[in-house]
């Protein structure tokens, strides 16, 4: 019987891969799980496993791009899985009998009823492919139990625990900081009440016999000293032999972490003083670095430190909005004494009842949600060749967490009071600081606020929060001389600014949306009276 391996669904985004290599050769008997290949999207190079055991008949060539869904390979049933090869024994000519005694352990057979567990990077999300190994909660060699948290994993969107799925002892393969794609092995769980057969002995014929046997155990996976596609272009661009450079990847793959490490230890070589020496026909020129220079001479200068998934997100998501969107600012100044005449008056009676204080944010999200009603275009957004408008306002809140930017949402804010968003808006403050967002919690959203005042900005161009087409921002609270009825009187006033894409918003529907927003805020009674 015959069983066809497809290209799997690696992403919403994601609509065809390219077979960058054969990991397994046709004619091949695989194992169930074994990796057969490697497949490489846009994003990111992820690993094609055996679905079952078999001999391997390869359908597609290295190089060949495929959509999702199409055939790979088959495997046909009735091939016997490679045995796992055991090392032989080394006979040294006239020695004497007692010297070759000497027992040395070999593997040892796998515990009856699944005595070892493989712990893998479960599927977290459509659009992820990969997660990063940000810190083992439990080391190598602990005893665990079922459900226990091991683990945390980091997405490009949201940090979550990776659990024991079932009592043992736990066996790191991982390390902290490793980039794995989804479906990795993390680690093994052994025994679990099944008892591990005893180790198995076998004759070595000499001292060196034995080291040979101890060289042959190390374990090496296919994986070992193999460059990645990205790293095996700038080993190749730079001429550099990967067998001369470690792998710190899964399985001692090499990343391209790695081959970048080993690109500036070979500049550092060649000219340790920060030059690099190469010939152009008969003449030797030679370049400085002033950077790799100063590296050598006083390392405590700079300090490095490596992008979180988090970080590197959001810096392409707001270089890609700078670049596919028709951004553009318009701004206005809120009298913001009204609020904080109302603030003083009444918080006090505000949190006895509610249980949460009464702040700005509950004041604008309202603002924002009743002026979102008159200029519905404003809380739109662009799919393909059509604009999607929305009949309700979940509205995305940005919040600085340690690890950076997050943008939580808070649903149907505009069928919630003042004191449900400020209790809403608290939640999610507290999640993000403790870094326990769900991806739910920061997905979707129709609008976004941003309040750079808490830091002391004044005024800025907030970028727009993708696919969403607007976002405002708040700033601090200034006290200034303004004209009120031909009197120069001083108020706490506030610079607002909205960002929108004018290819669906236009002037006319910005500034009235904005002036809609003052408006409101300086007049906090037509929240109340919708009017």
């Amino acid at each position: 019987m015959s069983l066809d391996i497809k290209v799997p669904p690696v992403g919403e985004s994601i609509t065809e891969v390219t077979l960058s290599r054969w990991l397994k050769k046709d004619g091949d008997s695989v194992a169930m799980d074994e990796v057969i290949a490697e497949l490489e999207s846009d994003k990111a190079t992820f690993e094609l496993t055996a679905e079952k055991a078999g001999t391997l008949k390869t359908i597609a060539k290295e190089g060949d791009v495929l959509p999702i869904g199409a055939a790979v390979a088959s495997i046909n049933e009735g091939g016997a899985a490679p045995a796992a090869a055991q090392p032989k024994p080394e006979v040294v000519a006239n020695a004497p009998a007692p010297a070759l005694a000497e027992a040395v352990p070999a593997a040892s057979a796998p515990a009856s009823g699944g005595g070892s567990l493989q712990v893998k990077v479960p599927t977290v999300g459509e659009s992820i492919t990969e997660v990063t190994l940000s810190r083992w909660i439990k080391k190598d060699g602990d005893t665990v139990s079922m459900d226990e948290a091991i683990a945390e994993l980091e997405s490009d969107k949201a940090t979550f625990e990776l659990t024991a799925e079932k009592a043992g002892v736990l066996k790191t393969i991982a390390k902290e900081g490793d980039v794995l794609p989804i479906g990795a092995v993390v680690c093994t769980i052994e025994g679990a009440g099944s008892s591990v057969s005893a180790p198995v002995t076998q004759p070595v014929a000499s001292v060196a016999g034995a080291s040979s046997v101890a060289a042959a155990s190390t374990e090496k996976t296919y994986a070992s000293g193999t460059p990645s596609p990205a790293a095996a272009k700038i080993l190749a661009e730079k001429g550099i032999n990967p067998a001369s450079i470690p792998g710190n990847g899964v399985g001692g793959r090499i990343t391209k972490a790695d081959a970048l490490t080993a690109v500036t230890a070979d500049l550092v070589s060649e000219n340790p003083q920060g030059g690099k020496k190469s010939d152009v026909g008969s003449q030797k020129i030679e370049v400085k670095t002033q950077d790799s220079g100063l590296k050598t001479q006083d390392p405590s200068r700079e300090r490095r430190e490596k992008m979180s998934p988090l970080r590197k997100t959001v810096a392409r998501r707001l270089v890609a909005v700078k670049n596919e969107t028709a951004m553009l600012t318009t701004f206005n100044e809120v009298d913001m004494s009204p609020i904080m005449e109302l603030r003083a008056k009444y918080k006090d009676k505000f949190k006895e009842k509610h249980g949460v204080g009464l702040g700005f944010m509950s004041f604008f999200t309202k603002a924002v949600c009743e002026a979102l009603k008159e200029w519905p275009a404003v809380g739109a957004r662009i799919e393909g060749e059509e604009v999607v408008y929305s009949n309700f306002a979940d509205i995305s809140i940005a919040v600085s967490a340690p690890k950076g930017l997050v943008v939580p949402v808070i649903r149907n804010a505009d069928k919630m009071g003042l004191a449900d968003i400020e209790k809403a808006v608290a939640a999610l403050a507290v999640k993000a600081r403790d870094n326990k967002l769900s991806l739910e919690e920061m997905t979707g959203g129709t609008f976004t606020i941003t309040n750079g005042g808490v830091f002391g900005s004044m005024m800025s161009t907030p970028i727009i929060n993708s696919p969403q087409s607007a976002i405002l921002g708040m700033h601090n609270i200034i006290e200034r001389p303004v004209a009120v009825n031909g009197q120069v009187v001083i108020r706490p006033m506030m610079y607002v600014a909205l960002s929108y894409d004018h290819r669906i918003i236009d002037g006319r529907e910005s500034v009235s949306f904005l002036v809609r927003v003052k408006q409101l805020l300086e007049d906090p009674a037509r929240l109340l009276l919708g009017v």
